[in-house]
This record gives structure tokens, C-alpha cells and sequence, in this order.
């Protein structure tokens, strides 16, 4: 949970150093650009949920050595993309602030942060699969201590570029891409100490370079990141659909939108140890330990969502308040107080769940339950318009509780086809 959370802090480091600069089109400038990269990163984490999954199962299956090929793998891949990222720049990159509203100072701005920061794609997406590989391997302290690293750096390089040598913005882009680039440098360091034998022997066998040995975690992978897409498209729906409700109401939604954000990355811890616990049971063909962690881990996710919706449920309004423009915007806000509290119980057994599918590779599965819950949220959107904004909350809760349902609709059948 804290390694989430840290995790999230890396764009709130360069706003709060932007705000120290005094300028408007400046901060909106490095808003645009974190937004662009949180959209085209995103979609990307599947190197690291895949590579999470598949170390975890390798490690009771076969050794630590089947773990290095699945890194390597990891990390051919993320290259490839990263190539094919700055390949389309020149097109991407113009379409992605067009599609953001940048324009006039602000678009300026930005072209600058994000013309930099850009140039990190090689080292993010590889840092996915290191990373995935450390949480596999059960490393989640070295995890949190290399975001805290990354965190710390990114400020520091951004207060002595930005302020201290007045390069403005551009100077919190390079502290974005140093830092990247220094935490590729840690966490690669890290693993060649922890598993130099078995990645050189790796590393060796060009075989596990070819396509034909990429090809079964591609396709997990491809899984993955069509999920990512499904998910974004659904929760892009909820932002459109507000915003056609007047700047009040998207305003109001955005700040529940940020309350569920907290909640996610709280119980998303829950996700990572599923993937790594469920994938070491799926790995060994446990099924009486595959299913008991299930139920394990659900239920003391369960704990957590309870004393999250009891504590939106007591503090919900103030945090509301605290966050609103308008008292309009904070008594909009304030209307939508059932759903605050409903989001975290409603949320909890999907995001259990997925780290399940992911640790035993079930990702066609994942990627079905996740498209079905999308249809069936289409459906709840439009027979609930009349309701207005509760009805669009409504049918949001409705597609997370949908989710976990298709997934645990699913699960008997997986369960005897894969660990008969």
C-alpha cells in the first residue's frame, strides 16, 4: 500500500515545485504534461503486472533461473515499444496535447516539459519489468525504498534546475528524465546483485530472445493492456458524462473521482500480493491454496474497505470542502456522500480479484470480465440518465461490482481447467 502511494506522489513533486515559478500557464503547462504521461504510461503497466505475475508462478515451478528469462523477456519488450514510442513522436505527441486542450502559453509550456520528458520512455517501461520482477520475487521493501529514492531525486534535481538555476520548466522535464534514468540505474544494479548468475545465463541463450519464446508472454501482455484500454474508456465515460452536466457537476465528480483514486491505491496493495501469492499457488498447481488465499486475502481487503468507507463516511464532507472552488462545487460534492462511502466496498473484490487472474495468467479471462462489465456499465449509463449525477455514480459502483462478479463467475471453471 505505501509502495502504491509512493508511487503516485512522482507528478506531485514537480506541480508543487512549478507553483513556486508564479506562473499560471506554467503550472497548467506541467498539469497537461503529467496528465499525457500518467494516459500513455498507464496503458503501458502491463509489463509490470505480466512480469509480476509470471515471476511469481516461475519461481515455485521452476527457479529463480525461469524468473531471469522472464525479466529478459520483460525487458526486450519494453524496449521494442519504447523504440516504437519515440519512433511516433513527432505524431503522437501533437495529437496527445491536442486531445488534452493545450493551447496558446499553456501549449507552449508544455511542448517543452513533454519534448523532454518524453526521451524517459526507455527507461519507464523498462523500470516496469524490473520492478514487476522485484515484486514477484516478494522485494517489495527494496520496491518502497526505490520510489522513495526516485521521489527525493526528482524534487531535489527539480528545486536546483527549476529555481536554483532559473531553467524553469524545462528544468523540472530533466529532473523527471534523470530521475527516471537513475532509477533504472538503482533497481538494475539491485537484481544484477540479487540474480547476476541466473540473468547472465539468460542473457546467453538468444533463444529466449526469439519470437517464438516471446510469443506466449506477449499475449498475456496484449491481454493486459487491452484490459487498460477497456478500463481507461470506462472511466473517460464518467468524466464526459459529467462534463455535459455543466462545470459544477464535473468539478464535483472530479473530487469523488480523487477520493476513488485514494481508495484504489490503498487496496491495490491487496492486488499486488494476490498476484504474487495466487501466482507462487497457480505456479505449484496448489489448488487448496490458490482458492484459500482467495478467501484470505478478500476478506482482509474486506477489513480495509470497511474502515475506508467508514472513514469517508465520517470525514467525507470536510475532505469535499477542502478540495471545492465554489461552496456550488463542495454542495454538489456534498450530495454524492453515499456513493463516496459505497465506492471502497464496492471496488474491493475486483481489485482482489484481478491480482488473482494476473498472478495465474488467466488475462483472456481478465480482459472478458472486464469488456462484459464495460458493456453492462453502457447499459446502467443509459437507463439511469434520467437520475442525473447520482445515476451516473450509481452506474459506476454498478460496473465495479459487476466486474468482481464476472471474474468470480468465471473462477470454478478456470480453477478445473488449470489445476484439475
Amino acid at each position: 500500500m505505501v509502495t502504491n502511494v509512493a508511487t503516485a506522489l512522482i507528478g506531485v513533486g514537480d506541480m508543487w515545485i512549478v507553483g513556486q515559478l508564479g506562473d499560471a500557464p506554467t503550472q497548467g503547462a506541467v498539469d497537461i504534461g503529467a496528465k499525457l504521461f500518467a494516459a500513455l504510461f498507464t496503458v503501458m503497466n502491463f509489463l509490470k503486472t505480466g512480469t509480476t505475475g509470471l515471476v511469481a508462478q516461475a519461481g515455485t515451478r521452476v527457479g529463480q533461473h525461469a524468473q531471469a528469462q522472464v525479466l529478459v523477456k520483460g525487458v526486450v519488450v519494453g524496449l521494442a515499444i519504447a523504440a516504437m514510442l519515440l519512433l511516433a513522436k513527432p505524431v503522437l505527441l501533437p495529437l496527445m496535447l491536442d486531445a488534452l486542450g493545450a493551447e496558446a502559453r499553456v501549449r507552449t509550456a508544455a511542448v517543452v516539459y513533454a519534448d523532454i520528458r518524453y526521451w524517459s520512455a526507455p527507461a519507464v517501461l523498462v523500470n516496469f519489468a524490473l520492478i514487476g520482477f522485484l515484486v514477484g520475487r516478494r522485494r517489495m521493501r527494496e520496491v518502497l525504498a526505490i520510489e522513495i529514492f526516485y521521489n527525493l531525486l526528482n524534487i531535489a534535481l527539480g528545486l536546483w534546475l527549476a529555481l536554483g538555476l532559473d531553467w524553469g520548466i524545462a528544468g523540472i522535464g530533466w529532473s523527471s528524465f534523470i530521475a527516471e534514468f537513475a532509477k533504472l540505474a538503482a533497481t538494475g544494479a539491485l537484481i544484477w546483485y540479487l540474480a547476476g548468475n541466473d540473468l547472465r545465463a539468460a542473457l546467453a541463450d538468444r533463444a529466449n530472445m526469439s519470437l517464438r519464446a516471446l510469443r506466449p508472454f506477449l499475449a498475456i501482455n496484449r491481454d493486459l493492456f487491452l484490459r487498460t484500454v477497456v478500463l481507461m474508456v470506462a472511466i473517460a465515460m464518467l468524466t464526459r458524462l459529467g462534463a455535459e452536466r455543466g462545470a459544477v457537476t464535473l468539478a464535483a465528480n472530479g473530487i469523488v473521482y480523487q477520493l476513488f483514486v485514494l481508495a484504489a491505491l490503498l487496496l491495490d496493495g491487496f492486488e499486488n500480493a494476490a498476484q504474487v501469492l495466487n501466482g507462487e499457488r497457480a505456479g505449484d498447481g496448489d489448488r487448496a491454496g490458490f482458492t484459500a488465499l482467495v478467501r484470505a486475502i478478500l476478506w482482509r481487503c474486506l477489513g480495509v474497505a470497511i474502515l475506508l468507507s467508514a472513514a469517508f463516511a465520517w470525514a467525507g464532507g470536510m475532505v469535499t470542502d477542502s478540495f471545492a472552488a465554489t461552496p456550488a462545487v463542495a454542495a454538489e460534492a456534498r450530495t454524492l456522500w453515499p456513493w463516496i462511502v459505497a465506492i471502497p466496498l464496492a471496488g474491493f473484490a475486483g481489485f482482489v480479484l484481478d491480482g488473482v487472474f494476473v498472478g495465474a495468467s488467466w488475462t483472456r479471462a481478465l480482459l472478458l470480465s472486464m469488456a462484459g462489465a464495460a458493456l453492462g456499465y453502457g447499459v446502467m449509463l443509459w437507463l439511469t440518465w434520467p437520475l442525473g449525477n447520482h445515476g451516473l455514480w450509481a452506474s459506476f459502483i454498478g460496473f465495479l461490482v459487476l466486474r468482481a462478479g464476472l471474474q468470480l463467475a468465471l473462477m470454478p471453471r478456470l480453477l478445473r481447467r488449470e489445476m484439475a
